[in-house]
């Protein structure tokens, strides 16, 4: 079968491997679309610490059960639940099986979806419905971070918002927040198309690069300061003003994965009374929300999406690397 291996720090290669073969419990999926993500790069960097060559990634894709499914037959359309929690330590046994002390992904730990073919365990099979598109389909675990997010946050309908980084994650937490019906949504970047694109789907851009950031969120808040901040960037500037922009009591929730420890003012965190969270990838109830959002029609997806055949794989990884104008890229595996 066709895959996109990782073979060395910035070296990914097209070639044939074997096709997966499944035992018991394992489900065997003809993969449609698998995405890049941040981890993905990582990987393809040489930097992440658990991910070792050979590797198939990707841990975003869809597709449909190709065998070893005991309740769904062949041809069915699914997406993976791609957390490989440990199921004895204490987060797995009070609930919280997706922050396992030992936590493991597909695509990561193992191979995963960027291949013609993948098996997963059946237990993190997850059905879709046959009227979204496969593509679409690709798209749902990262929403489902985003709807993680929103919800640990605390988030109230009505409610405005700050979103650092025009992403995909910050782009899909803003389109969360839009679904759910907060009041205002503002994205701050500084990338000029992921501006373009922020504005596009209706949100309104703050131009890190060329805008008081502050000033910006009380001219739109009529001097009240926002509810809630995102913080989907990761940046250390981030937290230059995250804390200044959320009114008395708000919220700010960390989204993104820092390479090293931000400062963060302590001070104001105290005197304004704020709550400072943090979010890792998703519960499974997540997915199924995740799905309802792609299926409502409410914010254009397809704008996020770039396709590219997996011979492409080399040349997309590189120019991800240096920046291309690309939101999500999505490999297209089944012919």
């Amino acid at each position: 079968m066709k895959s996109i291996q990782y073979k060395d720090a910035r070296r990914v290669e097209v070639g044939e491997k074997s096709l997966p073969e499944t035992g018991p419990g394992e489900v065997l999926i003809k993969v449609a679309y698998a995405g890049v993500c941040g981890s993905d790069m990582f990987i393809y960097q040489g930097t992440h610490p658990r991910a070792k060559a050979p590797l198939v990634m990707g841990h975003e894709f869809s597709g449909t059960i190709e065998k070893g499914h005991g309740a769904l037959a062949r041809g069915t359309p699914v997406t993976v639940y791609p957390l490989l929690s440990c199921g004895h330590c204490d987060p797995c046994r009070n609930g919280y099986a997706h922050v396992c002390n030992t936590l493991k992904l597909i695509g990561i730990d193992c191979d995963g979806g960027m291949a013609e073919y993948v098996k997963v365990p059946e237990d993190k099979v997850v059905p879709i419905p046959s009227d979204l598109p496969l593509k679409l389909a690709a798209f749902i675990e990262p929403v489902a971070v985003a709807v993680h997010a929103t919800r640990r946050s605390g988030y109230k309908p009505g409610d405005s918002a700050v979103v650092y980084g025009a992403g995909p994650i910050g782009l899909c937490v803003a389109s969360c927040l839009k679904y759910f019906g907060a009041s205002q949504v503002l994205v701050v970047e500084t990338n000029a198309y992921r501006l373009d694109i922020a504005r596009q789907l209706g949100f309104i851009p703050i131009d890190a690069g060329r805008e008081d950031i502050k000033a910006r969120v009380l001219e739109y808040t009529d001097g009240h300061n926002i509810d809630l901040a995102f913080d989907c960037a990761a940046h250390p500037g981030v937290h230059t003003t995250i804390l200044d922009i959320l009114r008395v009591q708000g919220t700010g929730v960390v989204v993104g994965s820092y390479k090293k420890p931000a400062e963060v003012d302590l001070l104001k965190i105290e005197f304004k009374e704020l709550t400072l969270i943090g979010i890792r990838v998703y519960e499974r109830r997540d997915f199924g929300i995740a799905t309802r959002i792609l299926q409502s029609g409410l914010i254009d997806f397809d704008r996020l999406l770039t396709v590219a055949a997996p011979e492409e794989a080399p040349e997309r990884f590189r120019n991800l690397l240096e920046g291309a104008n690309v939101i999500k890229m999505l490999f297209k595996l089944d012919s």
